[in-house]
This record gives C-alpha cells, sequence and structure tokens, in this order.
C-alpha cells in the first residue's frame, strides 16, 4: 500500500486534539475573533478525549465559601510544592466561569432544593455527565470557519528557527498526507498511556486507567522539535477498584469509605492522605503482608448501594457489573483496590510542557493546554476548559505578532510541496517495508516488560534505582533502534507504528526525568531507592530538551504565587 492522496491546508490556527481542552479552545476563538481553525482528530470528535465515556462529578470547582486560591494550596499540598502557581491560580480563577459554560450547553448538574449546585467534598459537583464530550462536540459542529477532520494522526510539527509553521499528518480513513500550515498552534493531545505493563496484560490490557489511545503525541512531537518538558519524574498512579481499574473516589468520597488492610485496620491517615501517599500505603501494606486493602464499603446504606450501582453504571459499567455477578451490593462486600501502571499525564501530576503564564510552550507560537500542559496538576475536565480558553485568548490576543512571525518564516508553495513529498516516502517507506524482524505488538510489550522492571513499574511495586535506570535506558534506545524496521499493511497499521515511536520517545524523556530528581518526594509516584528521603535542596523544577537526539537536563527555580513566568525565547 502506498499514500493515495497530498493535501495542503492553510488556517489561522491550527488545533491538534479535540479532547475537552481542544473543543473549548475553538469555541473560544470563534466566540471571540474570526480567525480560521483546523481540529485534527485522531479519533472522532464526538468521542473522544479523557471524557469519551463520561463523567460523574466536576472535581476541579470552586464551592461556596471556598476561593481559586484555596484550589491553588490544595494542589500545591498534594504536589509537595512543585507547581507552577502562577499557571494553578489562572487556572482556578476560570473553573466556575467554564462550569456555567457547559451547563449553558445542555449539561446537567444537580442542585439541591435551593436551586444549588450540589457539593462533593470541597472542590467537586455532581454531574450527569455521560454526554459530556457529545455536547462540546455538537457545540464546536455548529462554529463557523472550524474544520473538523476526524481519523487524521498528526505525526509531526513543522518548525522553522524555533517558530511553528503547522503540522504533518495522514487519514486512517482514506491514505491522505496533509501539510496544514498555520500561524499558531494548540497542542491538546492528551497524556501518555500504555508505557508500561499494564494491571491486566493480554487481552485485557485496555482496561486501563488513562484512554490507552493517548500515547503521548503531544509530548514526543514537542520533544523531538526541542520544546521544553516540565516534571516528566512526577508519574501519576492511580489508586482503583482492582481488576476492573474503575475510580476510588466516588466510593472514598461518596460514602466515606476509608482505606483498610486485611485485618479491618484504616491504615489512610498512617502514610498521609495526598494522592502519591494513598498509593503508597496500599503498596506498602501489601508488601508487609497486611493485604490485601480495599475500601470499607461494608455496612452502608441500600440507598448508598443503589447510589453506588448507578453512579459506577454511568462511568466504569465493569465494576457495577461485578457487584451484580457477584451477587453481592457494596454494603456486603468491602471493594479490593490496587494501583494502576504509572503514567504521563499533566492533568493529574506537574508533567508536560514548559509553558508561560499564556500556555505558549518555549517554541514560539505553539500553545499546550489540557493533560500536555504541565507545571498545572489538578486541573480534570474544568481545568483542560480554562487552559483551552487561557491559550486560545493569547492566540486572539497575539495574533498579529503571530501572524508577522509567521510571514517571516513563510515558504514558497513549491517549497510546501517539497516537505509534504518528503513526508510521503517516509509513510511509503514504512508502507512498504517487507519481512520486519519484530511486530509493533511485540516490540510494544518489550518496552512495556523493560519499563516494569527498570524503570518503577506495577512488578517492582513502583521503586527504581540509578542502575536500573540506565538499563532501562540501554533497553529502550535498542527497542528504537528496532523499531526503525517496522512495517504496516495499510494506514491503521501506520498509526500504531507512530504510536509505539511516541511511546518511546515518551519513555526515553521520563527514564532521564527520574534520574535527575535525586530524591524521594513523592511515593511511589518517584520512589527512588538511591535517595529515598525527600530534600529542600530540590524544591526546583527538572526540566529537558532535546538537543542533537540527546536529552539535557535543566532545572529551573520555582515560580512563587504572585510571579508570573514568561519565555526569554
Amino acid at each position: 500500500m502506498k499514500i493515495q492522496n497530498k493535501k495542503i491546508i492553510h488556517t489561522d490556527v491550527l488545533i491538534i486534539g479535540s479532547g475537552t481542552a481542544g473543543c473549548y479552545a475553538a469555541l473560544t476563538i470563534r466566540e471571540q475573533s474570526n480567525l480560521s481553525v483546523v481540529i485534527a482528530e485522531k479519533a472522532n470528535i464526538k468521542r473522544s478525549g479523557c471524557l469519551a465515556a463520561g463523567v460523574n462529578a466536576i472535581n476541579a470547582y470552586i464551592v461556596k465559601g471556598r476561593k481559586p486560591e484555596d484550589y491553588v494550596d490544595y494542589a500545591k499540598k498534594d504536589a509537595d510544592d512543585i507547581v507552577r502557581e502562577d499557571l494553578l491560580l489562572t487556572m482556578s480563577e476560570g473553573l466556575n466561569r467554564v462550569t456555567a459554560k457547559l451547563e449553558q450547553l445542555g449539561l446537567v448538574i444537580l442542585k439541591d432544593e435551593n436551586g444549588e449546585y450540589v457539593a462533593r467534598g470541597n472542590r467537586n459537583i455532581k454531574i450527569n455527565g455521560e454526554n459530556i464530550k457529545p455536547i462540546l462536540a455538537d457545540a464546536v459542529k455548529k462554529l463557523e470557519d472550524v474544520t473538523v477532520i476526524n481519523h487524521l494522526n498528526i505525526t509531526d510539527y513543522i518548525v522553522k528557527d524555533n517558530q511553528i509553521l503547522g503540522a504533518f499528518g495522514f487519514s486512517i480513513e482514506d491514505g491522505t498526507a496533509y501539510e496544514i500550515r498555520a500561524k499558531s498552534v494548540i497542542c491538546a493531545t492528551g497524556g501518555a498511556s500504555g508505557l508500561y505493563k499494564p494491571n491486566n496484560p493480554g487481552f485485557s490490557r485496555h482496561k486501563m486507567w488513562y484512554p490507552p489511545f493517548n500515547t503521548g503525541a503531544g509530548y514526543a512531537m514537542g520533544i523531538r522539535a526541542g520544546a521544553e518538558m516540565t516534571t516528566f519524574e512526577m508519574r501519576f498512579i492511580a489508586l482503583r477498584c482492582k481488576d476492573t481499574i474503575a475510580p476510588t473516589g466516588t466510593i472514598a468520597q461518596g460514602v466515606g469509605a476509608k482505606q483498610v488492610n486485611a485485618l479491618g485496620e484504616v491504615y489512610e491517615n498512617k502514610y498521609g492522605l495526598t494522592t502519591s501517599q494513598r498509593v503508597y500505603g496500599t503498596v506498602k501494606e501489601n508488601l508487609e503482608g497486611r493485604g490485601p486493602c480495599y475500601l470499607r464499603t461494608e455496612g452502608i446504606t441500600p440507598k448508598q448501594d443503589e447510589e453506588l450501582l448507578k453512579a459506577y453504571l454511568n462511568m466504569a459499567p465493569s465494576q457495577t457489573l461485578k457487584w451484580i455477578e457477584a451477587g453481592k451490593n457494596p454494603s456486603q462486600q468491602n471493594v479490593e483496590i490496587e494501583g494502576t501502571e504509572p503514567y504521563v499525564v499533566g492533568g493529574h501530576t506537574a508533567s508536560g510542557y514548559w509553558v508561560d503564564t499564556n500556555r505558549q510552550s518555549t517554541i514560539q507560537g505553539l500553545y499546550a493546554a489540557g493533560d500536555v500542559a504541565g507545571g498545572c496538576p489538578q486541573k480534570y475536565v474544568t481545568g483542560a476548559l480554562v487552559e483551552g480558553e487561557i491559550a486560545a485568548e493569547a492566540i486572539i490576543h497575539s495574533n498579529n505578532e503571530l501572524t508577522k512571525k509567521y510571514e517571516e518564516h513563510k515558504l514558497t508553495e513549491q517549497e510546501e510541496e517539497q516537505l509534504l513529498t518528503e513526508k510521503v516516502q517516509e509513510y511509503d517507506k514504512i508502507l512498504n517495508e517487507k519481512q520486519p524482524i519484530f511486530t509493533v505488538e511485540q516490540l510494544e510489550e518489550a518496552m512495556q516488560k523493560v519499563m516494569d522492571t527498570y524503570a518503577g513499574g506495577i512488578g517492582s511495586h513502583y521503586q527504581f534505582n540509578e542502575k536500573q535506570l540506565s538499563l532501562a535506558e540501554e533497553k529502550i534506545n535498542q527497542i528504537e533502534q528496532l523499531a526503525e524496521g517496522l512495517s504496516a499493511e495499510d494506514m491503521h497499521e501506520l498509526m500504531f507504528v507512530y504510536e509505539l515511536k511516541e511511546r518511546l520517545t515518551v519513555c526515553k524523556v521520563l527514564i532521564a526525568h527520574l534520574r535527575a530528581r535525586k530524591e524521594t518526594r513523592w511515593h511511589s509516584f518517584a520512589e527512588n531507592l538511591d535517595y529515598p528521603e525527600k530534600s529542600d535542596e530540590w524544591l526546583k523544577y527538572v526540566n529537558s530538551r532535546m538537543e542533537d537526539g540527546k536529552i539535557q537536563i535543566i532545572y529551573r527555580d520555582l515560580v512563587e504565587r504572585g510571579e508570573q513566568y514568561e519565555h526569554s525565547h
């Protein structure tokens, strides 16, 4: 097979990824300006991104009696100070505004008898969110001068002299190669799953916490183009219901269930209540022979039973089915819990692009929003919406400057055509490769096994040392070389080849970051056995940039509240 057609498109703004942040960025651009927008979506906008299956709560909201600064304090404490307070504050200030907009678009938010939103804890409100993504997608479809191209897999940015000029990709459906020229680009591709061996390997490997189709594409394209990245070493490990990998927060917050060990002892207070400490406590209790660990639901009321069954049916049906199949409601049997494999995701931890307050990366004209943007953890759905809005508004306000820079680097039609021809040759080489030694699946499994064994996966209880990281680096480099010989029968398989390469790039940066932070600030998230304590010397950001194929580590001072970090480019 070969690439069937070539297409060059020009637009003002290219948005890569039409998940939460991407959709809201498009809405903001068109509601506040006349700029043209192209959205490139690997799947289909109607059910793409982390919201694909729906959610049952807005987890980032400033409830009555709280203020945005309180949310900053919460996120800062959870990340043990390694956050960008300027990013957290600008995000927190927009949470309620974007929630009101979602309700206006048709999202059902639960209200009490006084017409107030029903709070769930200090920062959450309850919603009926099964259709949250179709609501956003429908709003985008109604916009003028927005072109949504579904099933378009973007593989590379076009960058010249550190200026973004657009991106290349191919259609999974019809085999067309695209070159999209844009004066500015918003990367909203989400984080990276599938780096490590998952809880449920083999046939059930898709049953994981984070979407299996989020492969770190945005990170990888930025890394290869020389963008600065931050805090990849703050991995995210979710505490989930065993086997189903369903969320635990609905049980913990919804019915106040405590974490208990096999002896019935509440252990959560012993280790601490931050996200990483909850995982670490569960790992330690199991290692010390007091497992398995549970959320204590025995004895809850019949009404609470019904609420949990309904809530999970709306969000993680496999958990409801598990209760039904066992013939036992939550009130009759505690829910066993475990940690997932690690992920790199900027919506929960601080990993991602190093951005300024406007969410512009170190590549001029390239913005990052949502899970792909670093420095601003605990953003969840509403935080991703706010970051899409911030990036969009920054582009609108800087449009004249962005246009001028684009014009300075503009290519002739002939040069554009030549670049696309070269990219097509790259795609065709993979499509025409005969008798490859390995398949994508074999190399992906090898990558996951290496990361699990040597870079702190489930099999090593999330722990690692420097010697193991050196082995991980060596083996990932070997797999990366083997990946150059992969072949694809069709466009779908070509996408899998690029997804593997993206994950390998992210693995390399992750390993470099884990090695660079010589302390253990977050148990389990970055459990460094050579440096088991935390130290004030490491109250700084670990950043990185790829230069000539080599990852260079950069250390930066913390950005405190009241300060605003801007790139000097």
